[in-house]
């Protein structure tokens, strides 16, 4: 391989696996994190399958030691992540009064914690570098707090204002931070399990979301994106 690594914590089998093909297309050696072993030897053999290099390596978004040895682990297999992406995430609906405080904690940790955690890892060898790429997953949630969903978007909140902090720290070091919202739901095995006979043309495909962090990432910085929406064709808002 060339050296381009690419890191992804939050690999499942729908937009994390999507966006490790897409960079290994481009050569990149992909390093795979997630607490399901599952969706992370999926995703691992999909890259592989293709001719590419993917280490997979079991991290916990929520714990901080967790993801700190995690990406230490992707740092000695392949070395230091010129991409990194957050898309993990937790979803818990429920009243004010309904959620306890540790569901509330878990969900503010997987929603917005982790990216933290992750970015101060990477931080320092991009920043040695001049060059890097962060890209967060967000949501809806990210810019309106729906009733019930508290939990969600307080995270979510968070997680847009990390990125917009972090895009004027280190964009001038050459750092490009991106912030994508998910508006809509991602066409996924879980939701066409849920929903066989939903229109694929409702959801948004993992594909091409995938698309759109490659030219994130490949955007020249007189023109960088802070903040992207995406959602289908079909979607209101």
């Amino acid at each position: 391989m060339n050296g381009k690594v690419a890191t992804i914590l939050g690999v499942g089998p729908g937009l994390g696996a999507a966006v490790a093909r897409r960079f290994a297309r481009e050569g990149f050696s992909l390093g795979l994190m997630a607490r399901s072993e599952e969706g992370l030897s999926a995703a691992r053999e999909e890259v592989e399958g293709a001719g590419g290099e993917a280490l997979a390596v079991s991290a916990d978004a929520t714990d901080a030691e967790s993801v700190a040895s995690a990406l230490e682990r992707v740092r000695e297999g392949l070395g230091d992540p010129e991409v990194f992406v957050y898309n993990a995430g937790a979803f818990q609906m429920g009243g004010i009064l309904e959620l306890s405080p540790e569901q509330f904690d878990d969900c503010f940790r997987a929603n917005c914690s982790g990216a933290f955690y992750g970015a101060r890892q990477v931080l320092p060898a991009m920043v040695e570098r001049g060059r890097g790429t962060i890209i967060l997953t967000g949501a809806t949630a990210a810019l309106r707090g729906s009733a019930n969903f508290a939990a969600l978007a307080t995270g979510k909140f968070g997680l847009r204002a990390l990125a917009q902090s972090m895009a004027r720290e280190f964009g001038p070091r050459g750092i490009h931070v991106a912030h994508v919202v998910i508006d809509g739901q991602i066409d996924t095995p879980r939701l066409r399990e849920a929903q066989p006979d939903r229109e694929e043309s409702t959801t948004l495909s993992p594909d091409a979301i995938a698309e759109s962090y490659w030219q994130l990432h490949a955007q020249d910085p007189t023109a960088w994106t802070l903040e992207l929406d995406l959602r289908p064709a079909l979607e209101s808002f």
